[in-house]
């Protein structure tokens, strides 16, 4: 088979990384994260809340074992396919065939009940098209399949206003209005322009490091304790009490990845048309301190590394008294003023957390 990029057979390195707009991606802290975990002695690492991959990619570009995991049927998804898979990818014919199949009984769950909500009718269509697509040539493939369901949800985002689905807001981009944010040739791009040109970086991004790697999709908890270094990236509860739940600005993503099933798990009486929530202690300003206790004493025998902000709940001073109470060292680091795109919080520093014994 003819590739869309020729098989690589040198190292990779963090540039490799496929480009996403994803909330809280870690991709632009890769470097100062290794320089300050580096001198820890480590093989089989864990990333228990794995979300874009980044920090899963940058152990396995520096020849770690590594198991990814996250909560998500979406993000589960990517890491499958830039984690676990090794050298699957996606060749010019099998793309033509996704792009090109036309199926007179497909379903229209997207242009049905996602009109006027995110994309256009015609883009609708598209999705709709797309998706039944993918499943009806490789839902037996599951490396095949991550890779173009990774290349379709970044296709998505890459065309939402915010990135996000949070809100029932395409006129944002079909208003005929002068904006001061955003980038409305970006939004209008076509689809199919996105999705190759993201299946060609996933493409190039896949390699084999030789050590095994898996993706799961489990509670953070669902683990043996036999990991050298685990690594914890929780979703972020600011000081306000306000948690950022990855379920409800990306259940677009989710719903594509049980398509058939889509509509029964639909909260109609929102305008956005969102998944019914499901409960999550790390977005429970009440709950989070017990759940960082829970864990941390479950990978007790493990180098631990929380990537988290200064101003986050529970506070920096209460997590590092968890993590003195089962490790004989701790380090924290700081990187000032970081600031995340879209972000508009400005007081808050990113920060690690290293514990080790």
């Amino acid at each position: 088979m003819e590739y869309l990029v020729k098989q690589e057979i040198c190292e990779k390195s963090i540039s490799d990384f496929p480009q996403t707009r994803y909330q809280g991606s870690k991709y632009k802290l890769l470097t100062w994260i290794w320089e300050n975990i580096s001198f820890l002695d480590f093989e089989k690492y864990a990333d228990l809340f794995g979300g874009t991959a980044a920090v899963s990619y940058l152990m396995k570009i520096n020849g770690k074992s590594v198991t990814y995991n996250d909560l998500l049927k979406s993000n589960y998804f990517t890491g499958l396919a830039l984690i676990e898979n090794r050298e699957t990818r996606i060749s010019r014919f099998e793309l033509s065939n996704v792009l090109e199949r036309e199926n007179n009984d497909q379903l229209n769950i997207i242009s049905t009940i996602f009109q006027n909500i995110y994309y256009t009718n015609e883009e609708n269509i598209w999705l709709d098209r797309i998706i039944q697509n993918i499943n009806f040539y490789f839902d037996d493939d599951l490396h095949k399949k991550s890779i173009l369901l990774w290349s379709l949800f970044q296709s998505c985002i890459i065309k939402r206003p915010y990135n996000l689905f949070h809100r029932k807001n395409l006129y944002i981009r079909t208003n005929n209005v002068k904006r001061n944010f955003g980038n409305k040739t970006t939004w209008d791009k076509p689809f199919e322009y996105y999705f190759k040109k993201f299946v060609h970086q996933i493409n190039h991004a896949i390699f084999d490091n030789k050590k095994t790697c898996e993706a799961f999709q489990r509670d953070a908890l669902d683990f043996k304790n036999d990991f050298d270094l685990v690594y914890i990236d929780t979703p972020y509860v600011s000081d306000k009490g306000v948690g950022v739940d990855y379920s409800q600005f990306y259940h677009f993503l989710e719903g594509i990845c049980d398509y058939n099933n889509w509509e029964h798990k639909i909260d109609y009486s929102k305008k956005h048309h969102p998944l019914f929530s499901q409960y999550n202690r790390w977005v429970d300003k009440n709950r989070i301190d017990s759940a960082f206790l829970d864990l941390i004493s479950h990978y007790r025998y493990s180098h631990v590394v929380i990537s988290y902000r200064s101003d986050g709940i529970p506070s920096v001073y209460e997590l590092i008294k968890i993590v003195k109470k089962f490790k004989k060292n701790y380090k924290l680091v700081t990187f000032k003023n970081y600031k995340y795109v879209l972000s508009t919080n400005n007081k808050s520093d990113e920060i690690l957390i290293i514990g080790w014994d």
